[in-house]
């Protein structure tokens, strides 16, 4: 059973944007299935709803790029033209991976309660050109909870510098989901090589019980 401290774990949900669980958004251009990447909707409200009872620190990240793309390194530009959908380009909710969208705001079934912390990344990993090694720091933050899509892209980049930072990483695998299913288990496997390299994998149930207090036993 993991133990977290729970004063300073955080819960960081990756990207559950439409532009990538919803028909019409980026991934869907670029050839995704939508509804795999939306599998983990439930699994991930199931741990909102712990982390939330436990006061944790939640943050949401969004991938996406300033209108003018002047955020948007052109190799990342060609490789998204590359797939299919061009970064910037015109699609049923807007432009494909641009701030202020519709298609690069949260579904809603997973949308930030008020107060919760929106990291925009305009790359994979959520540290790069962001300020969330900051939040974590200002909150003492040394554990971190990791779920969300896609497993191998932007899950793996955000938990493999969170490991070089120092924190101590579970990442939650049936709250994950990648953009090709035979890349889900080999993803995962990854991350326990040598011992637990970037850190444990669990489920939804596992972390849900650790962030769940114990009922406490009545007087006889």
């Amino acid at each position: 059973m993991p133990c977290y401290p729970l004063e300073a774990t955080a819960l960081i949900v990756i990207d559950m944007q439409r532009d990538f669980c919803a028909p019409g958004g980026y991934a869907a251009q670029a050839g995704l299935d939508t509804a795999r990447l939306a599998q983990p909707i439930a699994h991930i409200q199931a741990l909102l709803k712990a982390a939330r009872a436990a006061r944790l620190l939640v943050i949401h990240t969004r991938e996406g790029h300033r209108p003018d793309l002047s955020d948007c390194p052109p190799e990342k530009l060609q490789r998204s033209i590359r797939a299919g959908a061009a970064i910037g380009s015109e699609g049923p909710m807007g432009r494909l991976l641009i701030r202020g969208e519709r298609g690069h705001d949260f579904i809603d079934e997973l949308a930030p309660w008020p107060g919760e912390v929106v990291i925009d990344k305009p790359g994979y990993g959520a540290f790069h050109q962001t300020d969330l090694a900051q939040v974590l720091a200002n909150r003492g933050t040394t554990h971190l909870i990791v779920c969300g899509v896609t497993t191998e892209v932007c899950v793996h980049s955000t938990l493999r510098e969170a490991v070089d930072r120092g924190l101590a990483c579970t990442t939650v695998g049936d709250a994950c989901a990648a953009s090709d299913p035979a890349l889900q288990a080999p993803a995962l496997a990854m991350i326990n090589v040598e011992g637990g390299l970037f850190g444990q994998v669990l489920d939804t149930d596992a972390v849900v019980v650790a962030l769940t207090p114990a009922p406490k036993e009545s007087a006889a």
